[in-house]
């Protein structure tokens, strides 16, 4: 039984050294190569006097990333993961929240690097992972090392704007890997196409698989999701045969027809999550792919990723939303109403995860952890921590749980409780829409909905009177030529916020 990560690749390198394990437009590396510099970098870091430590690595996304996360695992640290992309001012929170000593860089992003308030150690990656390898050291920390130890920091962002930086250990990402891998069944010849930024916990669904199974990962380029059908040939070139995507990067593909010009002829597992995948868009996907297997993912950056899978194999109502369906093996769903009791049949309640896939909390940020991480209500016998993700979900006639909404997009609207998801659900249903989202004034009591498609303003107005009691009409309709996205794949609400008070102030 695995209690390291690393145990994966320590034994995959053996039987497939000379194999691909991570590539992208510019470098391939072989496990044989990952394993070697990642000993290197381990090696590095200790000698250089850090253990047990945050590790800030500031790269682009590449196959040297993601072997410098393995390099600082080894040295008995934990990487706190940033690159490019991100505003100066948000990894400047980053380094103060974590108080890391020592950042990772790349040659791109040294010179930025070098302008940050920072008085702690910057290492080129080339000299890290260059280093002579140590072994003795390197064993020694492998042996002090249990599985409840701290492998990544994640941070999400914070209500308050101070980003909350979720601290996970070996064991309950090796728990993810294991019950992910056999629901949607990896194995060595699985070739995944990654999608998502590396500093995200949507990409353990490729890196740690890949290192269990010997499979390959293509780390796709961003650029390649600008132009749907140039990333589908990107799929077809590469032999892609799975895909862990945020559903705005399938919805970019079918909403735009690309399959009337080219289809993926290698996909067989597609999986999705992060938002509400709308049904008529996932149908485009199922019927141009028949033969392929779908699964809606769910779960929070603090569960570890994910923590329910929902096989989409039955027939969905038009109305019907994907279900998020049953948590992982070891893992429990408690839905609590607002007595901190399970909901009863019918009742919606709070989505709570009770097991090894909670994390361990929010780094140097107490408060906040146990605001969030509390003592399970339904236990007064024993201390067990729960996690409350804030979501609100209900069981379907199937026995399937459903997403609902977020606790704080449930509004009251001339004296009527109202989910904005069921708004958005209706919205995402109508032929020529491709994206809705809805949003709350509390000030003005105003519901905006916002739309990107080819359907007139006025004409969805007058379907939405048709559709909707007269209490979730929304009060303003705009229609946008694009709908803004977070880095991580979901519709970024601040800024529609934002771009509303522009409007109408």
């Amino acid at each position: 039984m695995q209690n390291n990560v690393l145990d994966y690749l320590d034994t995959t390198v053996k039987r497939v050294p000379n194999k691909t394990a991570f590539v992208n437009d510019d470098v391939s590396y072989t496990f044989l190569q990952v394993y070697e510099r990642s000993r290197s970098i381990g090696t590095c870091l200790s000698q250089k006097g850090f253990y047990r430590k945050p590790v800030l690595v500031f790269m682009k996304k590449s196959p040297e990333t993601v072997t410098a996360f393995f390099g600082i695992i080894r040295s008995g640290c934990f990487y706190v993961p940033v690159d490019e992309e991100m505003p100066k001012m948000r990894i400047q929170l980053i380094l103060e929240t974590c108080k890391a000593e020592v950042i990772i860089c790349d040659n791109r992003t040294l010179p930025l690097a070098e302008t940050l308030c920072f008085d702690g150690e910057i290492i080129p990656y080339d000299t890290a992972s260059s280093w002579t390898e140590d072994s003795k050291c390197l064993d020694k920390i492998r042996s002090q090392v249990i599985d409840t130890d701290p492998i990544y920091i994640v941070f999400t962002s914070g209500s308050t704007g101070v980003p909350k930086g979720v601290c996970a250990c070996h064991r309950s990402v090796i728990d993810y890997v294991e019950q992910l891998s056999d629901v949607l069944g990896f194995s060595e010849d699985t070739v995944f196409g990654n999608q998502t930024p590396l500093y995200f916990d949507a990409c353990l669904k490729e890196l740690y698989p890949t290192l269990k199974f010997g499979a390959t990962t293509y780390l796709i380029p961003h650029k390649h999701f600008m132009f749907p059908i140039k990333l589908v040939e990107y799929l077809n070139e590469n032999k892609i045969n799975t895909i862990c995507w945020v559903v705005s990067a399938l919805t970019m593909i079918s909403s735009f027809q690309t399959f009337d010009k080219i289809k993926p002829e290698y996909l067989h597992t597609i999986a999705f999550g992060s938002e509400v995948f709308p049904l008529k868009q996932f149908k485009i996907w199922k019927k141009t792919l028949p033969d392929a297997a779908f699964f809606n993912l769910y779960g929070p950056t603090e569960g570890t990723g994910m923590c329910c899978y929902y096989p989409v194999t039955r027939e969905l109502e038009p109305t019907e939303p994907i279900p998020i369906g049953y948590p992982f093996k070891n893992t429990e769903i408690l839905l609590l109403n607002e007595e901190n009791k399970l909901a009863g049949e019918n009742e919606p309640g709070e989505i709570c995860i009770r097991g090894t896939s909670v994390t361990l909390g929010y780094y140097n940020n107490f408060d906040k952890t146990n605001a969030s991480f509390v003592q399970n209500p339904l236990n007064t016998s024993y201390p067990e921590i729960i996690y409350r993700t804030g979501d609100i979900g209900q069981k379907n006639s199937y026995g399937e749980l459903v997403f609902l909404s977020r606790k704080d997009y449930q509004i009251k609207h001339m004296g009527h409780r109202i989910e904005l998801g069921e708004i958005e659900a209706n919205v995402n249903g109508l032929e020529k829409v491709r994206f809705a989202c809805c949003i709350y004034d509390k000030d003005k009591n105003k519901i905006i909905l916002y739309y990107v498609g080819e359907i007139e303003t006025p004409k969805l107005t007058r379907t939405l009177r048709e559709m909707l009691p007269r209490y979730m009409l929304p009060n303003h309709i705009i229609r946008l030529e694009e709908m803004p996205f977070t880095a991580n794949g979901k519709i970024d609400r601040n800024a529609l916020k934002i771009k509303y008070k522009e409007i109408y102030e």
